[in-house]
Order: C-alpha cells, then structure tokens, then sequence
C-alpha cells in the first residue's frame, strides 16, 4: 500500500470519528440535502457545519453541487472497496442508532411540514427525503 492510499484510509477514519460528521452523514442518508436543514436539524452555525461538511469532502465520501445561492451535499461512495465497506456497515449502524434516527424523524418533519420554519422558507426542499 503506497504513502497515498494510507492517507485516505486514515482521512476516512478521521472523519468518521465526530459526531457532528456522522450526525450530517445520517441526515444525508440516500438524499441531496441543503446546508440550511443541517443547520436547522442539528441546532449550530452554517460555519461549523460547512467545515464538517468540507472535512467529509476531502475524505471522499460527501460531494456538493451549488444552485444558486444553495449548497447540495449528497453521499458518495469510496472508490476503495474497502473503504465503500467500512463507509456501508457505518451508514447502517448510523440507520439502527435511535438518537440518529431522531435526527432523520426531526428532518422529515422539518422538510415535509406544510409551511417551514422562517430561516428554512425559500430554502428548496430535498429532491427524496426517506423517513
């Protein structure tokens, strides 16, 4: 294993080993989400999560589209097989953790309520949100 690849390998551990990272990795779940429901979920500043989120992006796991002035964040999968595997069984233990699924309980009632809390209103809505 050459210099690089254990770079990544200990980049993808690192950033698995936060909490804030693995809460905004559990929100994304299999969706495209905007920075604005991270920010209303998990009760901090778009500051804090845009570096959590960035810190995911240099580990290769999380990527970003812009529209407009909205940040999309969606989950990639590792090019590494072993790393897509590790990546897996977390996503999964994160699915079966009942504090994370209280995160995704509160997102999905954010994202569907009729009408929007005021810092979310305009915000665009997650393309495929799955309670």
């Amino acid at each position: 294993m050459g210099k690089n690849e254990t770079f990544e390998m200990e980049l993808l551990f690192r950033a698995l080993a936060d909490r804030t990272r693995l809460r905004l990795l559990n929100l994304m779940g299999d969706d495209e989400l905007c920075v604005c429901f991270f920010v209303e979920i998990l009760r901090t500043n778009q500051p804090k999560i845009s570096r959590h989120l960035a810190y995911l992006r240099r580990a290769g796991v999380v990527s970003a589209r812009r529209e407009g002035k909205w940040m999309h964040y969606r989950i990639v999968e590792p090019p590494d097989e072993h790393a897509a595997r590790i990546f897996s069984e977390v996503r999964q233990w994160l699915r079966e953790d009942l504090p994370m699924q209280r995160d995704r309980e509160r997102l999905v009632k954010v994202c569907c309520a009729p009408q929007q809390p005021v810092q979310l209103r305009g915000a665009p809505r997650p393309l495929s949100l799955t309670a």
